[in-house]
């Protein structure tokens, strides 16, 4: 009996690896196969960008292959989060927030360097993937994972399988059509994002507060930056301000509209809302869940949960390291094909 339970201790550890890119910083992660976290790291985004930034993603590979052989263990499989596109299949990325990530070999690239299966996703599926594996959405088949944040985009997973599109472009959700009148914001961002992002917040709160700074002058708040003049807004909303409260409901109505077209389109079990705009919930997430069923499907709207994210932007790294281990599960099922 000693002997078998020695054998037992010396199993080898087999570790995840998960690597999620943003536009300013980098998230590192070690994942055990059943999810649970073993390792956490963070460095700034190289902001000359190009090869820079795939050199410090492979820096952080060996730093995730060093902390698993620490650990007793291996590194199995390393999965990657972009903020952008990635070409199925090709590995071929385009990151507007990275400087010269226009049309990159990136996969191509980095299995230079990288000899562990590394898989690379568009941030939204990582954030999708996450919350379906350790989230608010564990063990569903059909989600969305809708963020709002700085920009808005959309994870789409329909019966287990993630929506990617010719292009890897489904989701550009931004992009949703909601106003008749086109206004000239809607060339950069689409309609849905210059109307509702939280950068949409930030720019008709500053106008607002613009427009009329006698409302704001008993504040004694500085309302030289974003987060100041969203503050304020929000605070004027909260007290019932008339004006501050139109804004907000403005935004309200605009998250209704798009979140019922998804649910209209895609029939989802449930509806995952994440990213800065919903870190005030008593304005923008509980509204929504009555806002929504004036626009939405009867039956969808009916069996749809709308909740928030339970992973917060913890999600993406668990979803790189879930894109990692379904990586290994695709090669393996097709060599048992072959």
């Amino acid at each position: 009996m000693v002997k078998k339970t020695r054998k037992a201790d010396q199993k080898e550890k087999t570790f995840l690896g998960a690597i999620d890119l943003g536009g300013t910083k980098i998230g590192s992660a070690l994942f055990t196969s059943g999810g649970r976290p073993a390792f956490r790291a963070k460095v700034l985004v190289d902001s000359r960008g190009g090869q820079e930034v795939v050199e410090q993603i492979i820096l952080l590979y060996y730093q995730l292959e060093a902390e698993a052989r620490a650990k007793k263990g291996r590194l199995l499989a390393v999965g990657l989060g972009v903020p952008g596109v990635v070409k199925p299949g090709s590995g071929l990325v385009w990151a507007p927030n990275i400087k010269g990530w226009k049309n990159l070999q990136l996969l191509k690239c980095l299995k230079k360097e990288i000899k562990c299966p590394i898989s690379v996703v568009s941030d939204r599926t990582a954030y999708l993937l996450g919350e379906a594996w350790k989230g608010a959405a564990k063990g569903r088949r059909n989600i969305i994972y809708l963020a709002v944040g700085t920009g808005i985009g959309a994870g789409i997973m329909a019966e287990g399988q993630v929506i990617h599109g010719e292009g890897d472009l489904a989701g550009a959700v931004g992009w949703m059509a909601l106003n008749r009148d086109f206004k000239r914001g809607y060339r950069q961002v689409g309609c849905f994002e210059w109307e509702a992002s939280g950068r949409a917040l930030a720019r008709k709160a500053r106008l607002f507060i613009k427009s009329c700074p006698e409302t704001f002058i008993s504040s004694g708040k500085d309302s030289g930056s974003d987060k100041n003049e969203v503050e304020i807004v929000c605070q004027a909303a909260r007290r019932g301000q008339s004006e501050a409260v139109k804004l907000v409901e403005e935004i309200q109505d605009y998250l209704a509209m798009g979140v019922a077209n998804l649910i209209s389109a895609f029939n989802p079990e449930v509806v995952i809302l994440g990213g800065g705009l919903f870190q005030s919930p008593d304005l923008f997430f509980e509204p929504l869940q009555k806002k929504f069923r004036r626009w939405a499907q009867p039956l969808a709207a009916s069996s749809v949960k709308l909740v928030l994210s339970a992973l917060g932007q913890e999600a993406a790294l668990y979803g790189c390291a879930r894109s990692a281990w379904l990586g290994i599960q695709e090669k393996m099922a097709r060599k048992g094909q072959g």
